[in-house]
């Protein structure tokens, strides 16, 4: 499989990513899942221009943060409620593309605890800027 990073609008780009952030959150359509949290990892791969993200001086504000990814996915889900791992994975795509110095953004959500005889089942989004 060929990495996104061969997309023409992304050959130019670095891959931040964060890698099975796990969060307890209240999702899911059934009655049984509104009342109580499931275990959800998130996966965020963010694509920043090398041109904004190189360090010349090797401090933190030169690059984006790996907070800014945990802190606005922790803020999400501290909103409560969410019906679909669909619409929440679209919400940190979102937030996480709003940051103005990433290009690209893919997430995927999964719930590992749905059915007995797989990993996990979820959802995964790729979504680019429209004005680079």
């Amino acid at each position: 499989m060929l990495s996104v990073l061969h997309h023409p609008q992304l050959t130019d780009c670095r891959r931040l990513f964060l890698r099975n952030y796990e969060v307890n959150i209240n999702i899911g359509v059934h009655e049984f899942e509104k009342k109580g949290e499931q275990r959800v990892l998130i996966n965020v791969d963010l694509y920043i221009p090398l041109a904004t993200s190189t360090p010349k001086e090797d401090q933190l504000h030169e690059v984006v943060d790996y907070d800014f990814m945990r802190a606005s996915i922790a803020k999400r889900v501290a909103q409560g409620h969410v019906h679909l791992q669909e619409t929440l994975c679209d919400d940190v795509a979102s937030i996480m593309l709003a940051h103005p110095q990433v290009r690209a953004v893919c997430v995927s959500t999964m719930k590992p605890d749905v059915y007995p005889d797989c990993e996990g089942v979820g959802v995964e989004v790729f979504q680019i800027k429209n004005a680079i």
